[in-house]
Parts: C-alpha cells; sequence; structure tokens
C-alpha cells in the first residue's frame, strides 16, 4: 500500500498524535480558587450587586492595598483568622483616597456627575465568608477533568494557590476533599508564608515539583520550567508565571469549560464530563441595572 492510500482521517489522526506528544507538559499546575474551585471573584460580584455596590470596587480596593493589605497578609500566613483581621480588612475596604479615585476613573467612562458620591459601606466579615463558602463547591467542568488526568497517570499534578489558614475548629479547616486524592504537590501560600504572584513563590514551586519529578523519575532529566503548564484565572498570576518560564493556560470566570477543551487539545485526553457548556453567570439575577454610583 502506497503512502497515498492511506485514508486521510489515518493521516490527520497520525499528524495530531506526533504534534501533542511534542508539546505535552511534564507537569500540570493548577491554581485552586476560580480553576478547581467556583471562584471568590463570582462570590464578590454578587456580593457587589446584591448590596448595591458598584461592580469591581470591592477588587479595586483590595488591589490597591497590596502588597501589605490585610487580604494579602492573611494569605501569606502573616495574620490569623480573627476579629483583628476583619476589622482591618473592612477598613481597607473603606479608603476614601482610593474611594475618590475609582469613582473618577469610572466617571470619565460613563459620563458621571464630578460630585464624587458616599463610599459605600461594606460589611468585611460578612462579604468574607461569603467568598470562602462560594469557593467551597468544586467547579462542574474542571473537577472531571483533574480526575482523568490523574487516572491517566501521564503527567505530575500539581496546586499552585493562594490560600487562608481557618482556626483548627473551623469546618473548613480541612482542605478541599480532592486535593490529597489529586496533587502530588500543593504549594499554599498561607504555610510558606509568600503569595502569588511574587516570583519568590514560583521560584519554590519549581524546586519543590523538580524534587517531586526527580525522585519519581530519577533517570529523567531534570524538570525545566516550560516543562510545566500553569492553570490560572488572574492575568497578574499567570503573567508572573510566563516570566518565571512556565507555560499558562487562563481559565475564564464561569466558562472553565473552554479551559478543559485547551487541556484536550494539549494532552490529547478526553476530558469533559457531562455537565453543560452554558456559561455561570450572576447568582443574583436582574439587579445589575439597578446599581448605581
Amino acid at each position: 500500500m502506497s503512502q497515498e492510500d492511506y485514508p486521510i482521517e489515518f493521516v490527520l489522526e497520525s499528524i495530531e498524535t506526533i504534534m501533542t506528544s511534542e508539546n505535552q507538559p511534564k507537569v500540570i499546575l493548577f491554581d485552586i480558587g476560580g480553576v478547581c474551585v467556583l471562584s471568590p471573584m463570582q462570590a464578590i460580584l454578587d456580593f457587589e450587586i446584591s448590596n448595591n455596590i458598584p461592580p469591581g470596587w470591592v477588587n479595586y480596593a483590595l488591589s490597591k492595598n497590596k502588597p501589605n493589605g490585610f487580604w494579602h497578609r492573611l494569605e501569606r500566613g502573616e495574620l490569623e483568622l480573627n476579629s483583628t483581621f476583619f476589622t482591618g480588612f473592612t477598613s481597607d475596604l473603606h479608603n476614601p483616597s482610593f474611594w475618590t479615585s475609582f469613582y473618577n476613573s469610572v466617571r470619565e467612562k460613563h459620563s458621571l456627575p464630578s460630585t464624587v458620591p458616599p463610599m459605600p459601606q461594606i460589611d468585611g466579615e460578612a462579604l468574607f465568608w461569603s467568598m470562602m463558602d462560594n469557593s467551597r463547591d468544586f467547579d462542574p467542568w474542571m473537577y472531571p477533568c483533574l480526575q482523568k488526568l490523574k487516572a491517566s497517570k501521564k503527567y505530575t499534578l500539581g496546586a499552585l494557590s493562594n490560600t487562608v489558614i481557618f482556626p483548627p475548629s473551623h469546618p473548613y479547616s480541612k482542605s478541599h476533599f480532592f486535593i490529597p486524592d489529586i496533587f502530588d504537590v500543593f504549594i499554599s501560600s498561607a504555610h510558606v508564608h509568600m503569595r502569588k504572584p511574587s516570583p519568590e513563590i514560583y521560584a519554590l514551586t519549581l524546586r519543590t515539583l523538580r524534587e517531586h519529578y526527580s525522585s519519581k523519575f530519577p533517570n529523567a532529566p531534570p524538570l525545566s520550567p516550560s516543562d510545566i503548564l500553569f492553570l490560572d484565572d488572574i492575568g497578574e498570576n499567570l503573567k508572573a508565571a510566563k516570566t518565571a518560564g512556565f507555560r499558562t493556560l487562563k481559565v475564564n470566570l464561569g466558562r472553565a469549560y473552554e479551559a478543559v477543551e485547551e487541556l484536550e487539545k494539549i494532552t490529547g485526553l478526553e476530558l469533559s464530563g457531562d455537565h453543560p457548556k452554558v456559561p455561570i453567570g450572576l447568582a443574583v439575577k436582574g439587579k445589575a441595572r439597578d446599581v448605581k454610583l
């Protein structure tokens, strides 16, 4: 049989197999919140809309307080989760200077009045727990993907996540049930006292993955940064990962199935579950247009 006699489907499948094998990562590294479980960012947006807070204000305020806001210090394990934290976290959400700059940035885009309105009052503790509650449920598209990747035994699976240490008596003090079952390596920001997007945490992650990989495959070449594919839902975390040499894949809010489809192309595996590929929208319906500045 000559080359011309092979069915075109056979030829295309062979080419795809070769291309897939050439681009295979050795490690697939996952963020937890917003990737493996539902996003706390979704909870923030729902909280803003349900409490008539301009969408985007909470993230703006938190971003302006970094790197040493109460939220960032909690995720580095520098603070305990107690009333002192909640007081400071709430205070970070009520900075008049940040509110003025936020309003002016929105005003320019939407032709709003020049007079800055009163700053919204936010219950920081209620916001925090809504974020934590939302991120206890696994993502309906990513969880089947994780299970199938684990079952394939083709990859080292790791997790790199900005985390919170809960009091020992709190039900959330136990990690998500799937973490020890799925991941070979888990880097938790609050336990290593550094957080994404700090370059140091990516360097630590690379060292940890290299140690694990070399113990598992002692005769294999050392793991290189480009052998790692990192999935995250936050742009600055992905940018820092790229700087560290990792390959990256963005997980869009409420549309993790898109990332699963990309993983299928990269791995050549069937990773999708049965959940309908319909974006997850706001939990609070029909109120977005009622939010006013």
